[in-house]
């Protein structure tokens, strides 16, 4: 595992995720692989409340290991998410980068009721 050196970057490729968390299981968003020679740049991570009536909660984190192994770190634990309504939990103002062997995953209190975007850029 390496901080890839971003400053002879080849490629950005921009990417938009969308995941709907159909489980309270811990559900991951994206997950940058061992040895994938990239790193991540996380700008956005929003959380949609799709339920008309019950406000659900949410917790994001960062895992030290893909796909959502290793040791979690609350980006946001256990946040309320309004009924109709959102919750920014990352913005570009407050980005993060993603390195190799490295995930982020999100965990609702309920199932059907919340859904992630997630804006990043994929740099080798």
């Amino acid at each position: 595992m390496t901080a890839p050196n971003i400053v002879d970057v080849t490629t950005i490729i921009g990417k938009t995720d969308t995941v709907a968390l159909s489980s309270t299981s811990q559900t991951t968003l994206v997950s940058n692989a061992a040895s994938s020679g990239k790193v991540y740049k996380i700008n956005v991570i929003q959380v949609a409340n799709v339920d008309g009536t019950n406000a659900a909660d949410v917790t994001i984190d960062v895992h030290s290991a893909a796909a959502g192994g290793g040791t979690a770190f609350s980006l946001v634990s256990t946040a309320s998410v309004p009924s109709d309504a959102s919750l920014v939990a990352l913005s570009k103002n407050t980005a993060i980068y993603l390195e190799e062997d490295r995930s982020i995953t999100a965990t609702a209190s309920t199932a059907n009721d919340l859904e992630v975007i997630i804006s990043y850029e994929e740099i080798s």
